[in-house]
């Protein structure tokens, strides 16, 4: 038996009013989806336990059979495994995004989804203007990157908001703010400078692109959880394919196999059909495949239905119908989004999500199609995201 598990980030929401009540799920046209969801296993699961952040981290934690409740740490630390980044015992690890903040409002928390190469331009800036035996920036992918601080451990107890939950809005009461805090707000505000007359964003104004205006921070941590082996765990040899630096820690840390597959993306550019393909060649050599498609999430960050519905049936057409063709060679599947992102708010939110188990051993449970009604109203709910793993590959 292989085993192939798709996370499509973001994908399920709440129904839009504009949309005649209808979820992007049920707007899409998903013709391999709703084939698996009609022959296949459709249920409901909770992958962020009650109480903890709405987080991919959390989220795609619980997905790879991990507790959240148990492992959990903070996501900065997470993303710093990936980039193989260690952290000493008086350092702190947090996400810094580049953003655009435009008369006082949040504009983009994603600086127009910056390019990588103009991004490391930036990033490196900031290190030159900024970074000292306290503080070191770190590049990653496009818009998300890393800051160490170093002797100021009191910042992990700042609240920090992330930008993405507050598009448009106001930033000043969203601000760092109780301990720790001071030192957050002076890192960001004196970034503006830096940022402010970069080549980078002289000729991103030029051109009509969001420019990077400063830095924010958020998703504090302050060590790297341990997590046993995959393998370990659940006997399988695995391997991850994403195009963000999360998944990508996820999987260091759980000694799963990081897959270099050309044109995989964060965003809409994603190369839908060559991810599938090389997660599926990769099953010569693993038992088991993780896809992770960021796609649909990004979209709804930025509140268009069309565009995530667009990304969702990308997804359908250009990868699903891969793992459905492979259905009579042993293959059992697993796709779900990790949490939801509905399109009113913006940003997660901690609703249950649907998901659907398909292929060989998998019995039928009367669903029709893949969304969020026929998921609730199958009435299977695994209360726990975190055991979902042991449906997947159980004999």
């Amino acid at each position: 038996m292989k085993y192939c598990i798709l996370i499509i980030d973001g994908a399920s929401g709440w129904p839009l009013p504009e949309r005649d009540g209808k979820t992007c799920l049920e707007l899409a046209h998903l013709p391999n989806l709703n084939t698996m969801a009609q022959q296949g296993l459709l249920g409901l699961t909770r992958t962020v336990p009650q109480g903890m952040e709405p987080s991919s981290a959390c989220a795609c934690m619980s997905i790879l059979g991990y507790d959240p409740k148990v492992y959990y740490k903070g996501r900065g630390a997470i993303e710093a495994a990936s980039m193989g980044i260690s952290l000493e015992e008086d350092e702190v690890v947090f996400r810094c995004n580049l953003v655009a903040v435009k008369d006082g409002k949040m504009w983009s928390y994603s600086a127009g989804f910056i390019s990588n190469e103009e991004a490391y331009a930036l990033v490196a800036a900031l290190q030159d203007s900024l970074g000292s035996d306290e503080v070191r920036f770190y590049p990653g992918v496009s818009y998300r990157h890393l800051c160490t601080i170093k002797g100021h451990r009191d910042t992990l107890q700042a609240t920090c908001i992330p930008p993405h939950d507050i598009s448009d809005k106001p930033i000043a009461p969203f601000l760092p703010r109780g301990p720790g805090s001071e030192f957050l707000r002076d890192l960001m505000m004196r970034s503006q400078a830096v940022l402010q007359d970069h080549p980078v964003n002289v000729r991103r104004r030029a051109r009509g692109d969001i420019p990077a205006t400063m830095i924010w921070l958020f998703w504090a941590s302050g060590e790297i959880p341990a997590l046993p082996p995959f393998r370990q765990l659940y006997g399988q040899a695995a391997a991850m394919t994403s195009g963000v630096d999360l998944l990508r820690g996820l999987a260091k840390m759980a000694q799963v196999e990081n897959l270099d597959i050309p044109g995989v993306t964060d965003g809409p550019d994603n190369n839908h059909a060559g991810q599938v393909a090389g997660a599926l060649d990769a099953l010569q050599e693993k038992d088991l495949v993780i896809v992770h498609i960021e796609a649909p999430d990004e979209a709804a960050h930025t509140g268009s239905i069309d565009d995530k519905i667009r990304t969702i049936e990308h997804i359908d057409r250009e990868g699903v119908n891969q793992l459905l063709s492979w259905g009579n060679r042993g293959l059992r599947v697993l796709v779900l989004p990790d949490h939801s992102t509905p399109i009113q708010i913006k940003t997660h939110c901690a609703d249950p999500v649907p998901f659907i188990l398909w292929g060989e051993g998998i019995s039928h449970n009367g669903a029709r199609a893949f969304t969020e009604a026929q998921a609730q109203g199958t009435g299977l709910f695994i209360v726990e995201g975190h055991h979902i793993m042991g449906k997947l590959i159980a004999q």
